[in-house]
């Protein structure tokens, strides 16, 4: 029998970085979604990869993290360290 794991999604990819790089910049998610004009509902489920966002508001969360959005959908993106295993500054 073969089995392969199935990749992420590209939303759950996109997710998982927005939250990653939010962490990592000390932003909460109410910041967060103030900045890109956002519910911070909304922008929960798009970090927890529940929602089908759409590429306008893709974009505008990229700019609130000071990201490129092709960035944002890097799956190597998620191999940054854990916000715990930062370094201080």
């Amino acid at each position: 029998m073969n089995t392969t794991e199935t990749p992420p999604s590209a939303r759950l990819i996109f997710g998982q970085n927005v939250r990653r790089v939010r962490r990592l910049k000390e932003m909460s998610q109410e910041e967060l979604a103030f900045r890109a004009d956002i519910s911070r509902t909304y922008l929960s489920e798009v970090e927890r990869g529940e929602r089908n966002i759409s590429v306008d508001n893709m974009e505008a969360l990229a700019e609130a993290l000071e990201m490129e959005l092709p960035d944002l959908l890097r799956h190597t993106l998620l191999a940054l360290p854990k916000e715990e295993q930062r370094s201080p500054d």
